[in-house]
């Protein structure tokens, strides 16, 4: 069982039982219809005494796990996280938290979280850690990630909410793990002479989706036949969870003058032991012949070079494709061979770009 007067403390967060105390700004929560206190919390102001004397503390009672408010300095709540589903036997616990609307984007649940766990490792002989997350919750992965948990599965439609049912991630952390992040990219703008690249987003998805479907597209890279809108959304979702994983990252790049969509590019296949990646673009129909992806690859390039400090970056081009060849050599890549039957049978030249390979 977890002691009543569990309390820790981070460097800008208190984490302690509620208590009667409390009562005048749980009220003011509820009174505001804020959501983010412990499941079976009231919703009206009449049920909070009883709740902050014993409801908040039934968890802890039956020993299946703990309720604790999230302070800050001033004493404030600004949020609350708890333990549930805990199984001494096995050895497991769950962590849940919530933030209130008013604090988010502060750090306060990622600082929570890693508080709690290193509490948990310190003071019990509890071994893991689980933490759910929905697959499309962007904050709450990178809390995962930021907090050292892993990555260890999709349960397809297992969290049912108002707007239907959702993926679920599973991530855990085991006693015997580092409490470091996973390294990851950051979202990052980059100019170039022509180009704005920015993180690739919702905004970005009609001209996506025209580059996707366009004849050329179709035929030269790997992209779903037919593609469409939905195709292009779920590309965007794609490639924000792989940056949260570590594996890559991509931008659009829009023209400086006007803003138009000129082409997407992404960084994938991350290996952080040897500093390598690879890269691939899409150029709007509208964009083509002007150099555009060149220049944008190129300006990646010195980036994750000179302020990443990674070592190589592939380049792939189908063999019939002589005007994505034609933008790797143009950028200073140089041709190593031919991957046979790559692309859905077809053979694609590979091409690297090393630091001192640059123009």
């Amino acid at each position: 069982m977890f002691d009543a007067d569990v309390k820790v403390v981070t460097p800008r967060l208190t984490l302690r039982p509620f208590g009667p105390a409390d009562a005048p700004r749980v009220r003011s929560i509820v009174e505001s219809g804020a959501r983010f206190l412990p499941p079976g919390a009231p919703t009206h102001v009449a049920g909070v005494p009883r709740w902050l004397e014993s409801g908040v503390h039934e968890l802890r009672d039956s020993g299946q796990g703990v309720h604790l408010a999230m302070t800050d300095a001033e004493g404030r709540i600004v949020g609350a996280i708890g333990l549930f589903k805990t199984s001494w036997g096995a050895g497991t616990t769950e962590i849940g938290y919530g933030v209130h609307p008013l604090h988010r984007n502060r750090g306060f649940a990622t600082e929570a979280v890693r508080g709690l766990t290193e509490w948990v490792f310190a003071t019990t002989d509890l071994r893991r850690v689980d933490l759910t997350a929905n697959l499309d919750n962007l904050a709450s992965l990178r809390v995962a990630q930021k907090a050292g948990f892993t990555w260890e599965g999709v349960l397809r439609e297992a969290s049912l909410e108002d707007d239907g049912p959702h993926d679920l991630v599973v991530f855990g952390l085991l006693r015997q793990d580092g409490r470091a992040p996973a390294e990851i990219l950051p979202a990052v703008e980059l100019r170039t002479e022509r180009l704005l690249l920015r993180p690739l987003s919702e905004q970005d998805v009609p001209g996506l989706a025209a580059t996707g479907a366009d004849a050329l597209t179709q035929a030269m890279t790997g992209v779903p036949r037919g593609y469409s809108e939905a195709d292009a959304r779920a590309f965007v979702a794609v490639t924000q969870r792989m940056r949260v994983r570590g594996e890559g990252v991509a931008w659009a790049a829009v023209e400086l003058a006007g803003g138009r969509f000129a082409l997407n590019v992404d960084l994938r296949d991350l290996d952080w032991r040897n500093g390598s990646a690879e890269v691939g673009y899409m150029t709007a129909p509208w964009a083509r012949g002007n150099g555009y992806a060149g220049e944008a690859v190129l300006g990646i390039a010195r980036w994750l070079f000179e302020e990443q400090r990674f070592q190589r970056l592939v380049l792939r081009a189908a063999v019939s494709n002589p005007a994505s060849q034609r933008v790797a050599e143009k950028a200073g890549f140089v041709r190593e061979g031919v991957a046979r039957g790559a692309l859905r049978g077809e053979d694609l030249v590979v091409y690297s770009l090393l630091p001192t390979d640059l123009p």
